[in-house]
């Protein structure tokens, strides 16, 4: 017997068929550009830039991040249009240059996280 009272409402398996159905409604801009702002929101706190920084700070996971970040911006600019890309392009050469900043010994230009995708990041 469980503990926990069963509700109508939440349902123990979801409907997997419904599910599907609703990310194929999501159009393909909508998704690459919201995978997009979760790289750059992990690659931010990784850097150190979110609240408490410094007790989150890992520039091993950043550099991974920013490089995919780089290669899916990269990949996905010609699809979703420069309305949409612009932005994120933005996102990524400010995370590359953060990057650059907080490291002890910085990569040389056109070595940094995604610059084999973007081509060198200068300030």
């Amino acid at each position: 017997m469980s503990s926990q009272p069963e509700s109508p409402e939440a349902p123990e398996n979801p409907d997997f068929d419904d599910l599907t159905r609703d990310i194929a409604d999501v159009p393909a801009v909508e998704v690459i550009t919201t995978v997009a702002v979760h790289l750059m929101s992990a690659a931010a706190v990784n850097l150190g830039l979110a609240e408490d920084g410094e007790k989150h700070k890992d520039l091993d996971e950043a550099r991974k991040l920013i490089t995919a970040l780089a290669g899916l911006v990269t990949a996905g600019a010609p699809e979703i249009s420069n309305f949409h890309a612009a932005p994120l392009r933005d996102g990524l050469k400010s995370l590359q240059l953060a990057f650059r900043e907080a490291s002890l010994v910085p990569d040389e230009p056109g070595t940094g996280p995604g610059e084999k995708f973007t081509g060198p990041v200068y300030g």
